[in-house]
C-alpha cells in the first residue's frame, strides 16, 4: 500500500525544488551573490530536494527534509523573500508529514481490526464445520 506521507512530502519537496532553483538568478541579480556561490546554494538545494524526494522510502530522509526546510528559511538572510517562502514550505512540509503519519497510523489500525475480524470469522466457520462433522 502506498504511503500517503511519502507522496505528500515528495510533492512538497518537488515544488520546493522549483522555487529553490529559481532563487539562483535572484541571488545573482538582486542580492549580488557571486555566480559560483549562487549556483552552489540554489542548485544545490534544488538537487537536495529532488534527491531526498526520491529517498523518502527511508525514515532518515524525512529528517533530511526537515533540514532542507531550515535551509530554505535560512536562505532568507540572502534573499529576504525566502523567509516567507521558506516558512510557507516549512508549514506545508510539516502538515504533509504529520497528516501523512496520522493517515498511516489510522490505516494500520483499520487493517489490524479487519484482520482480527477475518480471523474470528474463519475460526467460527471452522468450529461450525467441526460441529457438523461431529453430528
Amino acid at each position: 500500500m502506498r504511503s500517503p506521507r511519502r507522496g505528500m512530502c515528495a510533492a512538497i519537496l518537488t515544488l520546493e525544488a522549483i522555487v529553490l532553483g529559481l532563487t539562483t538568478p535572484v541571488m545573482i541579480g538582486v542580492a549580488d551573490v557571486p555566480v559560483s556561490t549562487a549556483l552552489w546554494i540554489g542548485l544545490g538545494l534544488m538537487t537536495a530536494c529532488l534527491v531526498i524526494a526520491g529517498l523518502l522510502r527511508h525514515e532518515w530522509a524525512y529528517y533530511a527534509g526537515w533540514v532542507i526546510q531550515a535551509a530554505a528559511i535560512g536562505l532568507g538572510f540572502v534573499v529576504p523573500t525566502m523567509f516567507v517562502l521558506g516558512l510557507i514550505f516549512g508549514v506545508l512540509w510539516g502538515s504533509a508529514y504529520f497528516l501523512g503519519k496520522s493517515i498511516e497510523r489510522d490505516r494500520a489500525a483499520a487493517q489490524a481490526a479487519f484482520d482480527a475480524e477475518q480471523a474470528e470469522q474463519a475460526e467460527q466457520a471452522e468450529q461450525a464445520e467441526q460441529a457438523e462433522q461431529a453430528e
